[in-house]
């Protein structure tokens, strides 16, 4: 059986939502830096996600984490950031 992770889209990430998810005892944390080009709108160029990542079964605040990377707020910055995490798994 394939491990499998799933990452919310980038309107989840530009609506400055924070996402937690699992894959057995791998356990990550990403969270959005937004930058507002305008009162209602995203600039995606300089907005970013920071995801951090760690194993084991107790929670963010409680656990050390093992690496964190920044990623741009973009499609390809989402992919680079879901191949990361399934790397390390």
């Amino acid at each position: 059986m394939e491990k499998e992770i799933f990452l919310p889209t980038l309107h989840w990430f530009a609506m400055t939502n924070t996402f937690s998810g699992s894959c057995g005892d791998f356990r990550f944390m990403a969270k959005p830096n937004v930058i507002m080009a305008t009162p209602k709108e995203v600039d995606f160029e300089q907005s970013s996600i920071t995801c951090e990542f760690w194993h084991g079964k107790l929670c963010y605040e409680l656990s050390e984490m093992e690496d964190k990377r920044e990623f741009p707020m973009s499609e390809e910055g989402r992919q680079d950031m879901m191949d990361w995490l399934m790397e390390n798994i």
